[in-house]
């Protein structure tokens, strides 16, 4: 067994436009044991007054302002470096719209001492309201539709999510990574901009011969989505159709795509005359937009994701 010291914790949130959550989300993991002066926020060019806020409740929080916004994928390798630099020997990467209860931390640091070879460990993910569903507890590939499925997406909160068990990722909302991680595979992959970094990330620390483990034992409590309008919002959908593309281009075979395609592209039309019912036809066209984006080459763009970059937003 291998212990790490709770010194060589440090925390990375990074936010765009996160309002009143950045604060619980600071607050939760201050409560947690990780020192203020180690956890790094990094503001997006964000147009409210949540770095302010910040600077002010938490004046030992190391800020990073950017002057535009970076997308979640590098915003999080400006902290992770910042805090390797500092000395970190393992980085929890928070989504703002993330509170972890008082154990967490220190409970996911333990497991991930244990053994060498564990790079990357998640807590069970709740839903923040109402906290009795979970979000996730771990995430498995499937090379169907979005090219992954989150473990207990939806399901009531039960005992089998509550183990321990090894996935093929962790959700980068709470995700602690083992510092021999970065130096062996290094960053997050900054093209995604957001949507896919986190599954990259996992799926090449995997193939070096890191173990990827979801502590079910562990909680926290998400509320999903918030800077992109939650749900099946049509940025959400077009960021996953142009990142699934690159991803299979880095991940995939002919089995692969031919998953997709058949899944996630050939469905399209149904999903089309499902959302006439539900409301969610710029959804559904945003998804098919996303696609062909990024099997022109495009990649997702903060120009391409602000107000009227599209006729679907």
């Amino acid at each position: 067994m291998t212990t790490l010291d709770s010194r060589g914790l440090w925390a990375v949130v990074v936010n765009w436009n996160g309002g009143e959550q950045n604060a619980a989300c600071l607050a939760s993991l201050v409560a947690g044991g990780v020192p203020a002066d180690h956890i790094v926020f990094v503001d997006n060019a964000s147009s409210d007054e949540s770095l302010a806020e910040i600077r002010c409740g938490f004046p030992d929080v190391l800020t990073i302002a950017n002057d535009r916004n970076l997308g979640f994928g590098e915003g999080a390798n400006q902290g992770a470096r910042h805090a390797l630099d500092g000395g970190a020997t393992c980085v929890l990467f928070a989504n703002n719209d993330v509170t972890f209860p008082p154990d967490a931390p220190s409970a996911l640091l333990e497991v991930l001492g244990e053994d060498s070879q564990i790079g990357i460990v998640g807590p069970r993910v709740l839903y923040a309201r109402p906290p009795a569903r979970v979000w996730c507890a771990g995430g498995m590939m499937t090379w169907r539709q979005n090219l992954s499925t989150l473990l207990g997406h939806g399901a009531p909160d039960a005992p089998r999510w509550r183990q321990r068990r090894p996935v093929d990722y962790i959700a980068g909302c709470a995700m602690l990574v083992r510092r021999e991680v970065f130096e062996s595979i290094g960053m997050l992959d900054p093209s995604y901009f957001a949507y896919m970094e986190d599954v990259d990330f996992c799926i090449r620390a995997g193939a070096a011969g890191f173990q990827v483990q979801s502590i079910g034992t562990v909680a926290c409590y998400h509320e999903p989505s918030s800077a992109t309008g939650g749900g099946y919002n049509p940025r959400r959908k077009y960021m996953q159709g142009v990142n699934s593309v690159h991803f299979l281009r880095r991940h995939g075979g002919r089995r692969e795509w031919l998953r997709f395609t058949v899944f996630d592209v050939l469905s399209l039309p149904f999903l089309w005359i499902l959302s006439l019912f539900r409301g969610r036809q710029r959804a559904v066209l945003a998804k098919g937009l996303g696609i062909f984006h990024g099997l022109r080459g495009a990649y997702v763009t903060a120009d391409r994701l602000q107000s009227g970059g599209t006729r679907l937003w």
